[in-house]
């Protein structure tokens, strides 16, 4: 199929789901023929035939079954009940895919509720300082991690939240002028300690290399990456609205649940609840990363494939505890390494965005997701669950840098259907990439396309990475997200494209002009759009998103995106932040019969870059038929811009027209899913 036929049948998909196309059935799930069927079982054997009656009992065992097999014939593993713990990822490669137009799916037992995951469990607690309440438990020899979960919800390692008037800050780390806080730079283990800081829109982490007297000496490039660009460390947008923490030190566990993990003596410390016995808690420390690839190359990949029933969990991503820390733009993405032009007065010169910064912008890295796609072609998710897992929960055509496989991107017909994710460290999907290939890609095959995200339910996700939205797809020709339910979310809830416009046809003006960002060669100014367009945002029941971050909206656009529409879908409880945003760059956007229930609000925003505003940065948008109870409209609507507001509803007293309450109840999980 050509792409110009896979983004037809993506959108005339989300039309049908969003009930726009008459007398044509709402999106009924693939059905595969069952075919040869293997099953697999904690209490199976390898050494058996794997059929249902005599079930393998590892899953290696049964891809090995597969491939034997699935060149003549679609294939079934059935998962029985109960834990499969793994201890190296599993990946699926082309040859593990339906081949010859067959189809392979894995999937759960009728009532059986399978658990792949990550993490080994604790046990053996001894009281370690009976006035605090702490235990102690040996743990396997090389394991680290940063996340823990206990009795199946994520714990936080202890910190302690430290005002910004007791610091200063240096190029070099934090002096600690409050005596107050001088116990901070007296830890046992200072280098295991990190900062931690959220910003106006970003968290960021920044590892501790030792202690000079009264000063926290932080690790390279982590802590200069975190100096520079927007947001900093050092002076975030907003700072009455900043936290800043110091966390991961044994000293600094004092709450229920709080813990720390000492790697070189194989030590694990916890504060349970008071009245608790740590002998019947169960205590899952992750030891993986990846749980899942399926990772195929351009000239072979993976194909036809499902996983159905099945429940993912217990990774950790040890990224910001390296060298690197996690010097976070937004949304997952991060600055690594150490740019040639990085301003030796970085703290005066570069705090809020300098010319430098901009040479790193087309060259940063994503966070690699737990369950990871690439090089892959229709493939499916349904009815699966995504929790307790160490950062972003599914990636579908990331950047190779951000796979196990080596080749990113290049995905096409992948469904995220009916699954709940929560209890996660990151958020829930991250799709598409940021750099180079991901939006002008150098070979047509790595273009990602018709994706499909419907029917699932999110919350509580982005729990350590609060600056990871919900849902961030970024480069993907015809993408759909509909009928999604999304709640309990500190950043936004659905983020579509990137760039800024700086990757858009003749660039952002902003950037040329003010930023100087095309003075450097790997920022290049392009004469074709961007692979971000014909996307559907459609029928989503967005609640509690925004508890944290100002920044970004309920649902959010970046940059160009022709045939791009934005419908019936219903905000409210947006904790008085932006409802629907586009941000900067944003081309050619519908944005109609949304309902956003939130009169503390700003219902809708366009960023126009005000200062820039004769050079149009952000132009023909429409926002039609929207229905909104908040008087708050951001950003500068206007005919030259050819930015429209039509045909506007503002609801006084909650009497919401018959045809919003439509929007209102159709919104969200469809009840026959």
């Amino acid at each position: 199929m050509n792409r110009a036929m896979w983004i037809s049948a993506t959108m005339a998909l989300a039309l049908t789901v969003s009930g726009f196309a008459e007398d044509t059935p709402l999106i009924k799930p693939r059905r595969f023929k069952e075919g040869i069927v293997f099953a697999i079982s904690p209490q199976g054997d390898d050494a058996s035939d794997g059929s249902p009656a005599h079930p393998f009992r590892t899953i290696e065992r049964a891809q090995a079954a597969v491939r034997k097999v699935n060149a003549a014939n679609d294939v079934t593993v059935k998962l029985a009940d109960g834990l499969y713990r793994i201890d190296r990822s599993i990946v699926f490669r082309a040859e593990d895919g339906g081949r010859n137009e067959h189809h392979v799916a894995w999937e759960a037992m009728d009532g059986a509720k399978p658990q792949i995951s990550g993490a080994v469990r604790i046990e053996g607690w001894k009281i370690f300082d009976r006035s605090k309440g702490i235990y102690v438990a040996d743990v396997p020899a090389g394991v680290d991690t940063r996340q823990l979960w206990i009795d199946g919800r994520l714990a936080h390692v202890g910190r302690v939240e430290v005002p910004r008037k007791a610091v200063e800050f240096s190029e070099r780390g934090l002096f600690v002028k409050d005596p107050a806080f001088a116990y901070l730079t007296k830890v046992a283990h200072p280098e295991r300690m990190e900062l931690h800081a959220t910003g106006f829109f970003t968290e960021r982490i920044s590892p501790v290399a030792r202690v000079d007297g009264a000063s926290l000496l932080m690790k390279q490039p982590a802590w200069d990456n975190n100096l520079w660009g927007y947001d900093t460390v050092e002076k975030p947008f907003h700072p009455e609205l900043s936290h800043l923490y110091l966390a991961n030190a044994l000293e600094f566990v004092s709450e229920p649940g709080d813990w720390y993990l000492d790697p070189a003596k194989h030590k694990l410390y916890v504060k349970f609840p008071s009245g608790a016995d740590p002998q019947a808690m169960d205590v899952e420390l992750p030891r993986l990363t990846v749980l899942l690839a399926v990772t195929g190359t351009l000239d072979a990949p993976v194909d036809e494939l499902s996983f159905r029933g099945i429940t993912f969990e217990h990774t950790t991503w040890l990224g910001p505890s390296g060298d690197e820390g996690y010097a976070s733009q937004q949304s997952g993405s991060f600055v690594t390494g150490h740019a040639d032009t990085f301003p030796a007065d970085v703290v005066k010169s570069c705090p809020q965005g300098c010319t430098q910064f901009e040479r790193t912008r087309s060259e940063w890295s994503q966070m690699p997701a737990s369950i990871q796609v690439a090089a892959a072609e229709r493939i499916t998710f349904d009815h699966d669950t995504f929790a307790h897992l160490g950062q972003y929960a599914l990636g579908i055509g990331n950047d190779a840098d951000a796979v196990v496989g080596g080749v990113g991107l290049a995905t096409g017909d992948v469904q995220v259907l009916r699954c709940e994710f929560f209890d996660d460290a990151g958020g829930a999907v991250l799709a598409g990439g940021v750099q180079h290939d991901a939006h002008h890609p150098r070979d047509p095959r790595m273009t990602n396309r018709a994706l499909v995200i419907a029917n699932n339910a999110i919350h509580d996700v982005s729990k350590d990475y609060e600056d990871n939205a919900a849902i961030l797809s970024t480069y993907v020709e015809g993408a759909a997200i509909v009928h999604n339910e999304i709640s309990a979310v500190p950043y936004d809830a659905i983020d579509i494209g990137y760039g800024w416009g700086i990757n858009d046809p003749g660039g952002n003006a902003n950037y040329r002009y003010r930023m100087h960002g095309y003075d450097y060669p790997q920022n290049v100014v392009y004469s074709t759009p961007t692979t971000h367009h014909d996307v559907v945002v459609a029928s989503n029941r967005i609640h509690d998103a925004k508890r944290l971050f100002q920044d970004g909206g309920a649902i959010y656009n970046l940059s160009a995106s022709a045939g791009t529409l934005i419908t019936e879908n219903y905000i409210y409880d947006n904790h008085g932040q932006i409802g629907l945003y586009l941000d900067e760059g944003s081309h050619g956007i519908t944005v109609r019969r949304n309902v956003v229930d939130d009169p503390k609000s700003e219902w809708l925003n366009v960023n126009t870059v005000k200062a820039f505003y004769p050079l149009r940065v952000s132009t023909d948008n429409t926002a039609l038929g929207n229905w909104h109870n908040g008087t708050k409209v951001g950003g500068m609507w206007t005919n030259y811009q050819n930015d429209l507001i039509l045909d506007d509803h503002l609801v006084m007293g909650g009497q919401w027209p018959a045809e919003a309450q439509d929007v209102m109840k159709a919104s969200g999980i469809e009840a026959e899913h």
